[in-house]
């Protein structure tokens, strides 16, 4: 008896589908600044590693076990001694790493000497720590095909 005129629904009114909101999370945005972010990092990082320029000797030797938060002395060229980044003559290099250490006698500290340094000058900072009491002291080197760091 009736007649349908238009569309496939009844009553001539066609159903709209509305949007509806998507319940999902859009990840690729977010990996992408994550991985920007992870870039930079990595190429910041090695920048912030902050140290006394100096030309270290070549070794063949095998570098010892990393340890956790060593102490540096530097000797530059010019017999200029710095104790981490903060420059120290040799008077005052004993009482400076005696407050440092807490006067720990096994806490190990490494020397890093211009290559360029006289033989004896190296001899005597280390000796005057070695007489101190400090009793782990060692001589930092690079491999030879290492480029030098600055």
């Amino acid at each position: 008896m009736g007649a349908q005129l238009a569309g496939k629904g009844g009553g001539g009114r066609g159903k709209r589908r509305g949007y509806r909101a998507m319940a999902e999370i859009n990840m690729t945005p977010f990996i992408d600044v994550m991985l920007v972010l992870l870039i930079v990092f990595m190429v910041a990082a090695p920048l912030l590693t902050v140290g006394v320029p100096v030309d270290l000797p070549k070794t063949n030797a095998a570098p010892l076990e990393a340890q956790k938060d060593p102490l540096f002395v530097t000797v530059q060229a010019d017999g200029t001694i710095f104790v981490q980044e903060q420059r120290v003559d040799r008077a005052g290099l004993v009482p400076l790493l005696t407050a440092i250490t807490n006067a720990n006698a096994e806490a190990r500290i490494l020397v890093r000497g211009d290559a360029r340094i006289a033989y004896g000058t190296m001899l005597e900072v280390m000796g005057t720590m070695s007489a101190a009491g400090f009793k782990k002291v060692g001589l930092v080197a690079e491999l030879p095909n290492t480029p030098a760091k600055r």
